[in-house]
């Protein structure tokens, strides 16, 4: 048995940074040593020239959290793990993330760790469009359905249009 199985849900939860485009290289091998890790993910769609791509985005590029118990030396071999840059720590002790942080993240999220749309949207709320051909628009939240569909102000060229869409497709503007 190692230190990690068995973890109560109130363990902590840290952060590590990953190598460049080594995400997923460092969570499985992070899986392998029986670290629970955690790392929420969004979908949105980018356009290239006159396509649209579909891709499924870190919502911290570079990060994911692992979840440890400090008291056992078996966690230090996370720096040592493929994929990972380092731990983040100050003072070469682990740092954990707040678990509310964690709470209110991993609520959020679908059981994948996919960031679930927002549950609630108000008339005027400034979103912005994650996915579809008006994706990284930032639009008005004029109408919402029971439908689970939104009617939004676009501003497109100098003008308000309104148009209808569906509110997994939208995200809070900051």
């Amino acid at each position: 048995m190692t230190c990690h199985q068995n973890l109560p849900d109130t363990a902590p939860w840290y952060l590590v940074q990953t190598k460049p485009n080594a995400f997923r290289i460092a969570e499985r091998n992070l899986l392998r040593q029986d670290f629970p890790v955690f790392s929420p993910t969004q979908n949105q769609t980018k356009k290239h020239g006159t396509r649209f791509r579909h891709t499924v985005q870190q919502l911290f590029p570079g990060y994911l959290f692992v979840r440890f118990n400090p008291e056992f030396p078996q966690w230090r071999a996370i720096n040592a793990t493929y994929g990972v840059s380092r731990l983040v720590t100050f003072g070469n002790i682990p740092s954990p993330v707040p678990h509310a942080l964690i709470a209110g993240l991993r609520q959020r999220c679908a059981n994948d760790g996919t960031l679930l749309p927002p549950e609630q949207l108000n008339l005027g709320d400034r979103v912005r469009i994650i996915s579809g051909p008006f994706a990284d628009y930032v639009a008005t939240v004029e109408q919402i359905e029971p439908d689970k569909r939104v009617w939004i102000l676009l501003d497109i060229l100098g003008g308000q249009t309104k148009t209808r869409i569906q509110i997994a497709a939208l995200q809070k503007a900051g």
